[in-house]
């Protein structure tokens, strides 16, 4: 079994891939079958959150680019930057790791959401995308990416 140990430079040149869902990139510590059918093992440490294009390495040089997995997500597309606001302080106050980015924002599909958001005259979409919600919600990004704090919820690293 090839065992990934550490978070490698974006310029390493990967020799594989691993696609994770977004409950696997905040697991540091978990058996995997890389994209070409190899098993694998994360042996990471604890607290990251691994994001689409972080690069893995073995102890023997091997590296594997870490893919973001396509997932049913709900996707909320406003101009209105209050309205935004209003709808990121809400899924917040639920503790909804959030995916926050320009004009839009992206989470777990739960359809209760999707309700509470439609009631504020917003119109979530239902779609397979992959999730890169904020740091914050898992902890810290490899690299420092994406500024987290030690706040934790459902989904911890190394469950």
């Amino acid at each position: 079994m090839i065992e990934l140990t550490r978070i490698l430079d974006a310029a390493a040149e990967p020799v594989a891939c691993l696609t994770l869902s977004i409950e696997q990139r905040v697991r540091s510590r978990q058996r995997v079958t890389l994209d070409d059918g190899r098993d694998a093992g994360l042996f990471l440490p604890r607290g990251i959150l691994l994001r689409g294009g972080d690069r893995l390495g073995s102890e023997d040089g091997m590296v594997v680019e870490v893919i973001a997995a396509e997932e049913r997500v709900s996707t909320v597309h406003c101009e209105d930057l209050a309205g935004l606001a209003r709808a990121a302080y809400h899924l917040g106050n639920r503790h909804v790791p959030l995916q926050v980015e320009a004009g839009w924002l992206r989470y777990l599909h739960d359809p209760v959401l999707d309700d509470m958001l439609r009631q504020m005259g917003l119109a979530p979409v239902v779609e397979l995308a992959p999730f890169e919600p904020e740091a914050g919600a898992y902890r810290q990004a490899a690299h420092g990416r994406h500024p987290g704090h030690a706040h934790t919820h459902s989904m911890q690293p190394g469950q």
